[in-house]
């Protein structure tokens, strides 16, 4: 994974509220005191109706880096998975993350 990479990537949903984004895996940075960061994707959610966009990030599973990531450790235990992709049975390459804005999976936003 390259630590340098800047990417941006814009997608609107099908009827069912699909989307996909094809990328590649991100590596680990630094966050602003310089402890390492696990690999993840930040996401802006944007929505007619919405007078403010929503931040959340995308983890990937089985990174063994998201115990340690600074970030993840503000969000309580229980809700976590909210933000964790999860990879695609037979595809080591292919994760799935569903993005909830209310109920009981509801994904953590982040004030920015």
């Amino acid at each position: 994974p390259n630590a340098k990479f800047r990417g941006f990537g814009r997608s609107g949903t099908d009827a069912n509220g699909t989307f996909v984004f094809d990328t590649i895996k991100p590596g680990s940075v630094p966050d602003p005191d310089g402890k390492p960061q696990a690999p993840h994707i930040l996401v802006a959610v944007f929505a007619r109706g919405m007078i403010m966009h929503n931040y959340t990030r995308i983890y990937l599973d089985g990174e063994a880096a998201n115990t340690s990531d600074p970030v993840m450790a503000l969000v309580p235990a229980d809700r976590r998975h909210t933000l964790i992709a999860k990879r695609a049975p037979g595809n080591a390459a292919v994760y799935r993350f569903d993005i909830h804005l209310q109920g009981n999976n509801e994904t953590v936003f982040f004030d920015v």
